[in-house]
């Protein structure tokens, strides 16, 4: 077995399609119906899939999942994502932590 592709339900795919494209630079896979949004992060496939009923994590550690990005350079890739308009909202044990517009929790470790 393995995973085939992570979902995250947003309240707006159009509106996390902006965050997703222009921040974290993922690839445009496929438009179905402007409802479900297809990205490629690498080599890891992501839909973006509306709901009306999204849960909120205040924080990184209060959250039921997180997503987890590696790098070669942490400092490079935080700055490169800070110009592209990312806020960072703390550290957990020294790796930078940010969410989508939906809540969604990631944290970017060095590889």
């Amino acid at each position: 077995m393995k995973i085939g592709h992570i979902e995250l339900c947003v309240s707006d795919p159009m509106v996390s399609l902006e965050f997703y494209k222009n921040v974290l630079g993922c690839t445009v896979t496929d438009i179905q119906s402007k409802k479900f949004i297809w990205l490629k992060f690498d080599e890891t496939e992501i839909l973006l899939r509306p709901s009306a009923k999204i849960t909120r994590a205040s924080n990184f550690s209060e959250s039921p999942f997180n997503l987890v990005i590696y790098t070669d350079n942490l400092a490079a890739t935080k700055q490169l994502l800070e110009s592209r308009g990312l806020v960072f909202d703390g550290e957990d044990q020294g790796c930078p932590l940010f969410s989508d517009p939906d809540g969604h929790w990631f944290q970017l470790v060095e590889n």
